[in-house]
């Protein structure tokens, strides 16, 4: 999901309204020197991933400067650090799950960020095991060794309810290694760490 601070949606949405009515209500002229006056706007999305390929579609097809904005798109490799991007004013806006959002209200943050649009109603998570499985159920996960991913992140709280709603206790049924960094899951479980792993749909392709 993407997010933006409260002041910051205000001026962005307002320049983005005044730049499209200026090209929309004013002469050639005057059309032009709006084009050249462009919104600019920094994204920082969680990962680069092929789940976002409608923004990319749209970035290289030239919607965004069709709509009076010149943008910067900046990956952040973890909703936390995105988070910290928008906070810091590094990102107008950020791409990321909503865990973030709730965490930074929760903490007293005066300038909290807000959701204002739903990318995704699905997870795109997967659970990958070392050894090939025909048959798989749930309670093979019992007393192995899962690779799951940040403590308090998306990828994480969703698998622990998974497990939950198959009768598996995250806690006491299943060993879950909380300690890698997000992007770095993939990596140790190639490199011989844990039985299975929750691995993000960023995380499956170049």
């Amino acid at each position: 999901m993407r997010r933006l601070s409260i002041k910051k949606a205000g001026a962005v949405c307002l320049a983005v309204l005044m730049s499209v009515a200026a090209m929309t209500g004013c002469g050639t002229k005057d059309a032009g020197a709006a084009k050249d006056s462009k919104t600019k706007v920094v994204l920082n999305e969680v990962a680069h991933s092929i789940f976002y390929a409608p923004m990319y579609v749209a970035i290289e097809e030239g919607y965004f400067e069709e709509a009076g904005i010149e943008l910067t798109l900046v990956t952040g490799f973890g909703a936390d650090k995105t988070m910290t991007a928008v906070l810091t004013g590094e990102a107008d806006i950020g791409f990321m799950g909503s865990e973030s959002t709730i965490y930074t209200y929760v903490g007293g943050t005066e300038d909290y960020v807000v959701n204002f649009a739903q990318l995704t109603q699905r997870a795109g998570n997967f659970l990958v095991s070392r050894e090939p499985i025909e048959d798989f159920s749930w309670d093979m996960l019992k007393g192995k060794d899962v690779l799951g991913g940040r403590a308090g992140g998306m990828p994480q709280m969703v698998f622990e309810y998974i497990l939950e709603k198959n009768g598996i206790d995250p806690r006491a049924d299943v060993n879950i290694d909380q300690s890698i960094d997000f992007g770095s899951t993939a990596a140790a479980f190639s490199g011989g760490q844990g039985d299975f792993t929750v691995v993000n749909y960023m995380l499956l392709h170049p």
